[in-house]
């Protein structure tokens, strides 16, 4: 149990990451694709923010103009601690190499396509691993660390369905 916690822990981490990597989403089904967003549209507070993209916006994907304005919107909405915290993962994330920064991509898409009683599960598991003492969040990183791939494997397992 306690294995399962730290690597939805990892998970959520490495999602957690990916999320402001600020890149624009991997293709998918061919859903309908979003308007181009008018660079009026966006707020003041937004424009201020994104003000290095102002003489491109109209040459950015639709997708891509959507996407800055989420996360502008998402910033303006944080608190200053929050933001703190946020610039510091996007440092991390930058710091990381292109290798490390694709695998955290493809996990983000993993737990994105997980059913949403699984990734409740996965956050609600990486909480109770973010309130454990320091000592013991090493200790479980360190034992996770010393598993071989197969005792990883036998560790991780879906989260058990929903009570009914």
């Amino acid at each position: 149990m306690i294995r399962a916690v730290f690597f939805s822990a990892c998970l959520i981490a490495a999602a957690a990451n990916a999320a402001f990597a600020q890149a624009p989403p991997p293709p998918s089904a061919p859903a309908e694709a979003p308007a181009p967003r008018e660079w009026q549209s966006l707020s003041p507070e937004q424009q201020h923010l994104l003000q290095s993209y102002q003489g491109k916006w109209n040459t950015l994907p639709p997708e891509r103009q959507q996407a800055l304005a989420r996360g502008s919107q998402r910033w303006l909405s944080m608190t200053p601690e929050q933001r703190t915290s946020a610039q510091q993962r996007f440092g991390q994330w930058r710091s990381m190499p292109p290798e490390q920064q694709q695998e955290l991509r493809q996990r983000w898409q993993q737990f994105k396509s997980l059913p949403p009683e699984q990734q409740q599960h996965i956050r609600q598991s990486f909480q109770r691993f973010r309130q454990m003492p320091p000592e013991r969040r090493s200790e479980l990183k360190k034992q996770w660390r010393q598993m071989s791939p197969e005792q990883r494997r036998s560790v991780v397992r879906p989260a058990p369905p929903p009570r009914r």
